[in-house]
């Protein structure tokens, strides 16, 4: 299987600066090209959509496999990731 290509929704900007450490978060993130589907990574109950920690941090992404193609969500601190807005 090829490498799969990161996409990110425009609102993830503005979660990336909120972040302290992002340089750390975005090797996560960019860990996924790679192996999408990481030991620890998680299916959410009910949606279409993948959890990944990175310390306090979580990203939220999609997997497009037959596009290869991921798309990050969202990215937070796990008590406010989760939170409809």
């Amino acid at each position: 299987m090829g490498s799969f290509e990161v996409i990110f929704k425009q609102s993830v900007a503005k979660d990336l600066r909120q972040i302290p450490k992002k340089d750390i978060v975005r090797k996560r993130i960019e860990a996924l090209r790679e192996k999408p589907r990481p030991p620890g990574a998680e299916k959410l109950s009910g949606q279409e959509k993948y959890r990944v920690r990175q310390g306090v941090y979580r990203i939220l992404y999609e997997i497009r496999d037959n596009e290869l193609i991921i798309v990050v969500v969202k990215i937070g601190h796990r008590r406010d990731v989760y939170r409809i807005t």
